[in-house]
């Protein structure tokens, strides 16, 4: 089996995304992400952040960049990335979760707007509908999606009596 670095985080912008071009021209959309763990201290339950540094590259990091403010909730996906520099005689080690794909997950309660995206999700491939996978879709229930029919609940009896498990 081959190697993976996978990382799949939920949580909050620490502050808004900054956007910076390499030589090339190639977009870098940086924010930072705290995803709080729940652990126990004494009698109580205490939420503890950890911190992450997130890269989006190229046409998402553009499209991204104006949504992605201080305080939204946004799911993440995408591979750990090591840096190392040298700084004033000192190795220095950086972690960063290189974005395949971000998604907004939060609601209009957390400031957001139909055109900022809350439940859109955009990945490397680029937006196109629903597309599941490094795609864009819009996470809507089914009652909320407009010019459908209601689903109807299946049948009760689907399966004979005389089934011997």
């Amino acid at each position: 089996m081959a190697d993976m670095s996978i990382a799949v985080l939920i949580g909050r912008l620490t502050r808004d995304a900054e956007l910076k071009y390499t030589n090339s021209g190639t977009a870098i959309c940086k924010f930072g992400l705290a995803v709080n763990v729940r652990q126990k201290k004494g009698d109580q339950w205490v939420d503890e952040p950890n911190y992450y540094n997130v890269v989006v590259w190229g046409k998402d990091g553009e499209r991204l960049n104006q949504y992605l403010t201080k305080g939204k909730l946004v799911a993440v996906e995408g591979n750990l990335r090591h840096d190392k520099w040298e700084q004033d005689g000192v190795q220095r080690l950086a972690v960063e979760v290189s974005a395949n794909s971000v998604s907004f997950v939060g609601g209009r309660q957390d400031g957001g707007s139909s055109e900022g995206g809350e439940g859109r999700q955009y990945g490397s491939q680029g937006p196109a509908q629903n597309q599941g996978q490094g795609g864009y879709r819009e996470e809507r229930p089914a009652q909320a999606r407009q010019g459908q029919a209601p689903r109807q609940a299946p049948p009760q009896d689907d399966f004979p009596d005389d089934i011997p498990f």
